[in-house]
């Protein structure tokens, strides 16, 4: 891994990293790499790019600061850890859960976390549907990236944040019309959008965007 990259990187978007926090990303890196070809971890094998297009996307959140300290944050599929991991080594002040309805997946990351010395952080195996009947309103933030259409999205997370806390989706810049279509779900879900924050990764000058939704009002207890 380039470790240079992604301390430039993070150094341009504001966000701090000392060498435990990049020593922690090299050996994250090394293990994906190592299990990449057996579990499909990944589709990105280049180290600079996965620097560019996973580690820096992950941490627009934290650039942003849209993650306050002693939060309960749950990032919904998960997958190979993004963004949760990236948030996790580079702030240790909040309580994260990552969730995938894939049992090995969940599995590996669990085994990462302890091999990195990792806390306050949990990795859970379960359907988002599922998880919402015993985990109902009990996080402050939700996150999810590159997941779902929006709509799919609000009805998996908003049941999962309590009133006042929000869910932050990872999209791109041109999901205008996502979130237009995603309007009326939102609302249902007793959502209201409070913003949106375009970012560029700075290596790349890739322009992405965070659509922030605000819990307003209990989510009917029929949905997810």
């Amino acid at each position: 891994m380039n470790k240079e990259r992604l301390k430039t990187g993070l150094e341009m978007m504001g966000v701090a990293a000392d060498e435990t926090a990049l020593d922690r990303f090299e050996a994250f890196h090394a293990i994906l790499d190592e299990y990449n070809a057996r579990m499909d971890l990944t589709a990105v094998l280049d180290e600079d790019e996965r620097v560019d297009r996973h580690d820096l996307d992950s941490a627009a959140p934290l650039a942003h600061g849209l993650l306050m300290p002693g939060a309960k944050v749950i990032d919904v599929g998960t997958g190979a850890g993004f963004p949760g991991m990236p948030l996790r080594i580079l702030e240790d002040d909040f309580d994260i859960t990552l969730l995938d309805s894939l049992g090995k997946r969940v599995h590996w990351l669990s085994e990462i976390c302890d091999t990195l010395h990792l806390t306050r952080v949990s990795c859970v195996h379960a359907r988002a549907e599922e998880f919402a009947a015993q985990q109902r309103e009990k996080f402050d933030v939700a996150t999810s990236r590159a997941v779902a259409q929006l709509s799919i999205l609000s009805e998996l997370c908003l049941p999962l944040i309590k009133v006042g806390g929000q869910f932050i989706a990872m999209k791109s810049v041109d999901c205008g019309r996502e979130l237009a279509e995603a309007e009326t779900a939102i609302r249902l879900l007793g959502g209201r959008l409070r913003d949106t924050v375009d970012y560029t990764i700075p290596t790349t000058g890739i322009v992405h965007r965070a659509v922030i939704v605000e819990k307003v009002s209990p989510s009917p207890k029929k949905y997810p």
